[in-house]
């Protein structure tokens, strides 16, 4: 035959009673939650560029200025502030897929190739 034990197991675990509590032991924050929300409302927000679109505007020779940048950035966190996830962004010469949720260029191609393509998976188009 089998032999069972039986053990004891208190029902509330032994707990040492701390030390009182004084003004010195207590620390404020040295943000508050509205400090670190603004800063991170402040924060600068810049695209990032995954690898294959970054292949793709290699490839194609794609160029795009600061301040073309700049204004494809401000309209992609404007349009991921108003609910959009996945805009295509077409420009004069460049058509862009962002993941405006990631702020990530998805991939890239000339206005030329667009021609024809269906595009999907987009909940938005940006045109500058």
């Amino acid at each position: 035959m089998h032999r069972f034990g039986i053990q004891r197991v208190p029902l509330q675990p032994n707990i040492q009673p701390n030390t009182q509590l004084t003004s010195k032991t207590i620390t404020k924050p040295e943000q508050s939650f509205r400090d670190h929300l603004q800063n991170a409302t402040n924060e600068s927000q810049e695209l990032k560029i995954s690898k294959h679109a970054n292949e793709r505007i290699q490839e194609r020779n794609i160029h795009i200025s600061d301040q073309e940048w700049q204004v494809v950035t401000d309209k992609v966190f404007e349009a991921r502030s108003k609910g959009v996830n996945q805009p295509l962004v077409l420009m004069d010469q460049v058509a862009l897929i962002v993941s405006a949720k990631n702020a990530t260029v998805i991939t890239a191609m000339e206005r030329t190739e667009t021609k024809g393509q269906l595009f999907t998976n987009i909940d938005g188009t940006i045109v500058l």
